[in-house]
């Protein structure tokens, strides 16, 4: 799912579930969830109101831990953002792009290295703490207190994790499987692919199934674009068909548009075809499922961007 800075919020026989990490399928008692090299934040291991997940729940050792003092520098780096340039990126404060930036800089943590030799683990802790603060003086480390934490993390989720490579191996296999990968934020949030710099710190476009799994290209069958009949951005960035008006406010409103993660308000506008053709340049899907389409009910005309003019040219790819 990329990191507990995504938000899905799921609806099963009535009843609503928030997840940020968890796979969605973490609610049928017959499918296996799987959260595969990713970026995990170890005191959102725990649903509420499931029963026996933690049977049905694999972490892969691979997986990049966040730190509390990741999300604290995120915070930090965003008024910084604020104050010298007079915009921020929208993050939402999970600690994501730090996490990303220590996983870049290899002196990020793993799930194997908390599970192994706690000491060794410890001295890394220490030292990554360290660098953060001669970096941020103002930021502060109870570093004894979240070691203590740490080790009881560690202890509830030993009997989940597996090696993530040989598990999915395994999967692909072994006796015949129906596996569906479940993606998290969208194609223009991509690292590589999106509007930069107003993007996550990860590929979640198709890539990101073969990078994020170990999974090689030829397993990947079907792919699903998800896309709702009208265009939501959270945070800020370019959204040339956004409605700031009373259209926008009727799509945020019927359409119950605020971030699972943030609280924020998505911003709202008219479908972009342009994007949605951008996105399937990337991603290649063999189906599209359209979504919240009786949102648009209400309206008597309904309007979708076709085509983006660059010095009074139409052009054919997305600038």
């Amino acid at each position: 799912q990329g990191g507990n800075n995504a938000g899905h919020t799921v609806v099963v026989d009535g009843k609503e579930y928030d997840f940020h990490l968890f796979p969605s399928g973490i609610i049928n008692p017959k499918a296996i969830s799987f959260i595969g090299k990713t970026i995990l934040q170890l005191n959102k291991v725990t649903v509420h109101g499931l029963k026996d997940w933690e049977k049905r729940l694999i972490i892969s050792d691979r997986a990049h831990i966040v730190f509390d003092f990741h999300q604290a520098v995120d915070g930090l780096q965003e008024v910084q953002r604020q104050a010298q340039e007079g915009k921020n990126i929208g993050t939402t404060k999970k600690g994501i792009g730090p996490t990303y930036s220590s996983k870049a800089a290899r002196t990020g943590l793993r799930i194997c290295d908390l599970l192994s030799d706690f000491d060794e683990f410890s001295s890394r802790f220490k030292n990554l703490a360290q660098q953060y603060k001669s970096m941020f003086p103002t930021l502060e480390i109870d570093i004894e207190g979240q070691l203590k934490k740490l080790k009881g993390y560690a202890e509830k989720i030993r009997p989940m994790v597996r090696d993530g490579v040989y598990f999915m191996y395994e999967a692909l296999h072994g006796s015949p499987k129906k596996i569906l990968v479940e993606g998290a934020n969208a194609a223009l949030l991509d690292i590589d692919f999106g509007t930069y710099p107003f993007v996550t710190s990860s590929n979640c476009t198709v890539g990101g199934v073969c990078t994020g799994l170990g999974i090689p290209p030829q397993h990947v069958g079907d792919v699903y674009g998800v896309v709702k009949a009208y265009t939501t951005r959270v945070g800020i960035g370019a959204f040339p068909t956004e409605q700031i008006n009373e259209i926008g406010d009727l799509l945020q409103s019927r359409g119950h548009e605020w971030g699972v993660t943030t609280g924020r308000k998505r911003r709202c506008g008219w479908l972009d075809l342009v994007i949605l053709k951008y996105a399937h340049m990337i991603n290649g899907f063999t189906a599209l499922a359209l979504t919240k389409l009786d949102i648009l009910d209400v309206l008597d005309e309904i309007k979708i961007g076709v085509a983006y003019k660059l010095g009074g040219k139409r052009i054919p790819y997305f600038p």
